[in-house]
């Protein structure tokens, strides 16, 4: 340290200096001029400097390295030398990594596996102890991973604090054996769609990040509540683009940038870090807010103090931009020097499959659960289908660590598959089998290549393989360059699309399907699991049941109404006016409920149902001018002072806001028994729009 300060004088000699640049300053979020003093992997100073090797840096723009503040590396399907190989070059210094997947497969000793991995590369590798393997009860790991095994690799001193406490029910209800987890102070969340009272006790616990956020009115309450809201871009959560509305309202404070979980055809063609900044900046945010997110931000959401800044004191973890649009790094420094990678993959951790063949019948016929799978989403719809519909596939999610033939069975819906199968060892959080098929011999014939290949991605059709890429550690991670194992991904997406897939990144679509802690339906080897109730479901529906999951949702937060209309055999064409009739037999109390479980129209922040977002997104009412805005909220309380009930309007028979405010002022002058009856009529309309566009 004499040595450095020696040199912040100017009394001692840099070892490099770097002129000519812009240099970023992520404290005040401007640009400065003069030469950057480098010295024993530190940033010793700006200002002029004399001596030591010179890196003329003219016309560019010197920035901090680059911080992926949540990141699974197992994702990537890489071991960590070639990941680092893959996002080194592109600016990226650093990454705070919850090795969850493969503690999932191999315990203490796949932690410390992947901290040896990582010791010397060109890139910091942060750890957080993973605290929900499994992700909850009704996932199947290869052992337990508990407190006595977080401590041990909290001893490591890169070792960050307690990784996402994925198990968010247990922390809001203050389940004991979910807070014995919490054996550090500092605490990454995860908490899709947490918000109101449930978020504040999970904030209580002293949970500080969360990366789930999927609406940038859920991600700003986050903000106020005190979280660091860590925007994800990952392959198949790609939520860049929504909550950046968010950061160009409120600014950047308490925002930094994670992949999350990024496949390697997403690294090899478009990025990491530097691809969101790209987005970001196309987006309209100004570079500067751009930068502290990439960088100091995702350091002080970690306690990282030394790091994302070009200031004295500071690690060396510079990337020199040719410009602001792209974020392209004409040159990278870690530790003040140029990377160098090494070679090899420790040994190890192969051979973990231990599956055994399993049955895909499901002995169920008639009216099933169905997994909706939403393109680009983590999140999947709880639907109903019959056994036999043209859309369905089946799906099976088998128990790979320790040989016991336990098998989930579903029905999925969204990929379109017309034929074939396919399957994957990655599976989160378990990291057991996943197959989805058409045909149970293709299913079984995926399930046995995946067991020989010990673990990987697999495509069947017709009773052959048509395409696979071996993942041979833990059934995880390839032992072969980012180029080649992108390649191979993007081959195995072209053989999907020829058989009817033409979602994004199918591959991680399906491996989130067995990950039960992200809502709403999803399947585990011990069966499908209702997130949001947190339970265990079964897979056959009765006709009633069926009847109510389908359409208890059109009329608002009310599915009794659905309950009280069906009758068995009911006719689709009927189903509208059953539906009419049950509203209209009820009680006026029952009526008013209905009305006052309607949202207020124009409201930015609410706990709006889908079917409402969207209706009031379809006329812009989700993204008002001030004055507008202001003119809705004025109508909104006139009318529930003179009524008590909230304004409701089919939105979709009208062509613009103005129209609905017209409407308003005129039923403002009804009596209070009209509009009642005006309301339940509208109510009645929605419905029946809603119905039609499920059909």
């Amino acid at each position: 340290m004499e040595r450095l300060i020696a040199v912040a004088r100017g009394d001692a000699e840099p070892d490099t200096v770097i002129t000519g640049a812009r240099v970023f300053s992520a404290f005040t979020r401007e640009w400065l001029d003069g030469d950057v003093a480098l010295h024993g992997g530190k940033i010793a100073g700006i200002g002029r400097y004399d001596g030591g090797a010179r890196i003329d840096a003219a016309g560019r723009y010197l920035v901090p390295g680059f911080i992926d503040a949540h990141v699974h590396l197992e994702s990537a399907k890489l071991v960590p030398t070639e990941f680092a190989r893959a996002v080194v070059p592109r600016g990226t210094t650093a990454v705070v990594c919850d090795p969850h997947e493969i503690a999932n497969v191999a315990g203490v000793e796949g932690v410390d596996w992947l901290l040896g991995a990582t010791e010397d590369l060109p890139l910091d590798v942060f750890v957080m102890a993973p605290s929900c393997v499994p992700a909850s009860p009704f996932e199947s790991p290869c052992g337990p991973f508990g407190p006595d095994e977080m401590r041990r690799v909290l001893e490591h001193p890169r070792a960050l604090g307690v990784a996402e406490l994925m198990n968010f029910p247990g922390v809001i209800a203050g389940d004991p054996d979910v807070l014995a987890t919490m054996v550090a102070s500092h605490r990454d969340g995860h908490a899709p769609g947490v918000r109101g009272r449930a978020l504040n006790a999970y904030v209580a616990a002293g949970i500080t990040t969360d990366h789930e956020a999927f609406t940038a009115e859920e991600a700003l309450e986050k903000r106020r509540a005190g979280m660091w809201v860590l925007i994800r871009e990952a392959s198949n959560a790609r939520n860049l683009r929504t909550l950046l509305a968010m950061v160009r309202e409120h600014g950047p404070e308490y925002c930094a940038f994670c992949t999350d979980d990024r496949e390697p055809d997403f690294l090899y063609r478009e990025g990491h870090i530097d691809q969101m900044c790209r987005v970001a900046v196309g987006e309209g945010v100004a570079p500067e807010d751009v930068l502290v997110m990439a960088s100091l931000h995702g350091a002080r959401a970690h306690g990282l103090l030394d790091r994302g800044a070009v200031a004295p004191g500071y690690v060396a973890d510079l990337a020199l931009l040719d410009d602001l649009t792209e974020f392209r790094a004409s040159l990278v420094l870690k530790d003040g020097r140029e990377p160098e990678y090494g070679a090899g993959v420790p040994g190890a951790l192969r051979d973990t499959m231990r599956s055994v063949p399993v049955s895909f019948d499901t002995g169920t016929s008639g009216w099933v659960r169905v997994i909706e799978v939403q393109s680009g989403q983590l999140i999947t719809g709880a639907g109903v289908g019959r056994v036999g519909d043209a859309d369905l596939a089946k799906i099976a999610v088998i128990e790979r660590h320790q040989a016991t033939g336990r098998v989930g069975l579903g029905y999925v819906r969204g990929f379109a598959l017309h034929s074939g199968a396919f399957a994957s060892t990655v599976a989160h959080d378990a990291h057991n089998l996943v197959v989805v098929g058409v045909d149970d011999g293709d299913m079984a014939l995926c399930a046995a290549r995946a067991q020989a290949l010990g673990g990987g991605l697999v495509v069947a059709r017709d009773g052959e393989v048509v395409g696979e890429l071996a993942l041979p550690i833990a059934g995880l991670l390839a032992d072969a360059p980012l180029e080649e194992v992108a390649e191979a991904l993007e081959a195995l997406q072209a053989t999907l699309r020829g058989m009817g897939v033409e979602i994004d990144a199918p591959f991680m679509t399906l491996s989130f399907l067995a990950l039960s802690v992200i809502p709403s339906l999803k399947i585990t080897d011990q069966g499908l699991v209702d997130v949001d109730a947190f339970a265990l479901v079964p897979l056959a529906l009765s006709e009633r049941e069926a009847f109510v999951a389908r359409y208890g949702a059109l009329y608002e937060h009310s599915p009794w109404v659905a309950e009280r209309a069906f009758r068995p055999g009911l006719a689709d064409g009927d189903v509208a006016d059953a539906l009419r009739d049950a509203v209209y037999a009820a009680s006026e109390a029952e009526q008013l409920a209905l009305i006052r479980a309607h949202p207020d129209l124009g409201e930015k922040v609410g706990v709006l149902t889908e079917h409402s977002r969207s209706e009031q997104a379809g006329l812009g009412l989700d993204r008002l001018p001030q004055a507008q805005y202001e003119r809705f909220m004025a109508t909104n309380a006139a009318y529930r002072d003179r009524f008590g009930i909230p304004f409701v309007v089919c939105v979709r028979e009208h062509g613009s806001p103005e129209s609905i405010l017209a409407d308003a002022d005129r039923r403002l002058g009804n009596t209070r028994e009209q509009e009642i009856a005006t309301a339940l009529g509208e109510i009645a309309k929605i419905a029946r729009l809603r119905l039609e566009d499920a059909r």
